[in-house]
């Protein structure tokens, strides 16, 4: 009789390629939502009946890869700093996302609780790449995507301190 333990390492992905298939997520969302390949260097926001603005800035179009940054039009009394926001980069020949960076408030993440440290890189970067996964799938639901992304007439005019 087969042991279906035995086969559980042929079937499961290692936790490396699980890592990769959530970047390949995440590019696919960004791309499906916002189309920042498709976008020039600069300032956008994107508005929704009554959410928060989003704020998105591309800060460079390489031949392989953008960087970007992620963040709503709302500044973090206590830190000054917009939150929730994500620092990315989206390979376009791999097809793959990542967060260089990420920033929440203290008060959100009083209410959520905090988590542990991460104990590894590896660690850290599962939860802010889950976070980003789980971001752009509530984006999406509150309507925001291309269509809703409008150039930014200028960094004051607009509540987006893009400054991480």
């Amino acid at each position: 009789m087969p042991n279906p333990t035995s086969d559980r390492h042929d079937v499961l992905p290692s936790r490396f390629a699980w890592l990769m298939g959530l970047y390949g997520e995440n590019y696919h969302r960004l791309v499906h939502l916002f189309a920042p390949q498709r976008l020039a260097v600069g300032r956008y926001v994107s508005s929704v009946d009554d959410h928060l603005d989003v704020c998105l800035e591309i800060v460079e179009h390489h031949r392989y890869t953008i960087d970007l940054v992620l963040t709503y039009a709302f500044v973090d009394g206590e830190t000054g700093r917009p939150t929730p926001s994500a620092q990315l980069r989206m390979y376009r020949d791999a097809h793959v996302a990542e967060v260089l960076h990420c920033h929440v408030d203290g008060r959100l993440a009083r209410v959520l609780g905090v988590p542990p440290p991460a104990r590894t890189l590896f660690q850290r970067r599962v939860r802010m790449n889950s976070f980003l996964n789980r971001w752009l799938e509530y984006l999406a639901g509150q309507g925001h995507s291309i269509g809703t992304l409008e150039p930014a007439p200028s960094p004051s005019a607009v509540q987006c301190a893009m400054g991480i």
